[in-house]
């Protein structure tokens, strides 16, 4: 079997089955990352996690990238309530700019509108792919 690279979501992204879509769709995917949020591993609210592969070179690509782990990753994020998936080096530099917004302005209220944003974009299902 060929190795696979790692590659970033893209919108018709093949390798991505019918239950996969669904699961996508409703948000249950995000199951396993929620026990992450019980056991402490994460917050509710953060930049959302990279893949490690993708941060090494994000880190080198993209100067303060590695600023957005000064605070712990989140299920959802001012970047994932402000923009859509990244799909691009360019949309990597506008995401962390958000994500860089949120950790310069961390506060209760910033955290509220996030939840809020978060819960219209689930519950009228934008932004799945």
């Amino acid at each position: 079997m060929p190795k696979r690279w790692a590659a970033l979501a893209a919108r018709e992204d093949s390798r991505v089955t019918k239950v996969g879509r669904v699961l996508r769709k409703t948000r249950l995917d995000e199951i396993p990352q929620l026990f992450n949020v019980f056991r402490g591993e994460m917050s509710l609210v953060g930049p959302r996690p990279e893949r490690s592969c993708f941060c090494s070179m994000l880190e080198k690509e993209i100067p303060y990238f590695n600023l957005r782990h000064s605070v712990r990753p989140g299920l959802t994020g001012w970047a994932q309530v402000r923009f859509r998936y990244s799909a691009s080096l360019d949309d990597a530099r506008e995401k962390l700019a958000l994500d860089l917004f949120y950790v310069k302005n961390l506060s209760l209220i910033v955290d509220l509108v996030i939840l809020f944003e978060t819960a219209k974009v689930v519950l009228l299902g934008r932004g799945a792919h």
